[in-house]
């Protein structure tokens, strides 16, 4: 996307530095590479901003992928023949910022977004090198487009999971577009004023913004402190000042 003059001067003049952050973006689409996605058109608004900001990114659809269902790291232990989700997750631990995607139906996110929360989920216990669960200093963010109602249910169950499994969740950290009721134009159709709409371009770029300086935060603190949510700490006795009348 092109920006204009006042636009790249403000590109130019930005105090900020985001080089050294990484994205990783998880387009829940339904369809296979390389068949058109709207909501990857969507993704691409924020992911633009990232790159413009010198951070690295990456875009992937997980029906692309041989991800097997459950609930653990690796499904080929429990079962299944082949399992693409453990290489999927060292991409999601690299990065600092994860931004799910996913279209609607039927008013829910896709069965591939349930699927790759629930693979994420089966990583929620693992801890950091300080006792923290893993997935503590990362920061996340929803984007939802459909021709339905949905969005926000769709961005709360999102946004919702990834902070119980550790994520930082930043103010308007959801951006959506929706086209009319039934039948009608996607995002990237002609005539469906998606890439114009000023409401979602707004929310997504301060979407965007907020995951750029929110994960800048954290990675300037080393993470959210290491007091109070460690457990490793608490399986070891230590029981912080939670008033325990066992412990006294």
């Amino acid at each position: 996307m092109a920006l204009n003059e006042r636009q790249e001067a403000l590109c130019a003049e930005s105090r900020w530095d985001f080089s050294d952050l990484r994205a990783i973006f998880l387009n829940c689409t339904l369809k296979r590479s390389p068949e058109l996605s709207h909501t990857e058109g969507l993704i691409a608004i924020s992911k633009s901003i990232m790159e413009r900001n010198g951070v690295t990114t990456e875009l992937l659809r997980p029906v692309d992928f041989d991800i097997a269902y459950g609930v653990q790291p690796d499904m080929t232990e429990h079962g299944f023949a082949k399992d693409d989700w453990p290489g999927l997750l060292e991409k999601v631990m690299a990065a600092n910022i994860l931004v799910i995607g996913t279209s609607i139906w039927l008013g829910e996110k896709t069965s591939v977004c349930t699927k790759v929360v629930e693979r994420l989920y089966s990583a929620s216990g693992h801890l950091n090198d300080r006792g923290q669960y893993a997935y503590y200093g990362r920061v996340g963010g929803a984007l939802i487009t459909g021709n339905e109602d949905g969005a926000k249910h769709c961005a709360m169950n999102i946004l919702y999971s990834l902070q119980h499994l550790g994520y930082v969740i930043p103010p308007q950290a959801d951006a959506d577009w929706l086209g009319e009721a039934g039948p009608g134009p996607s995002y990237l159709d002609e005539g469906s004023g998606g890439p114009e709409n000023d409401f979602t371009n707004r929310n997504t770029t301060f979407m965007t913004w907020n995951l750029l300086h929110l994960a800048r935060m954290l990675k300037d603190a080393g993470g959210i402190p290491a007091h109070g949510n460690q457990r490793s700490e608490w399986d070891a006795g230590c029981r912080f000042d939670f008033d325990n009348p066992a412990y006294r």
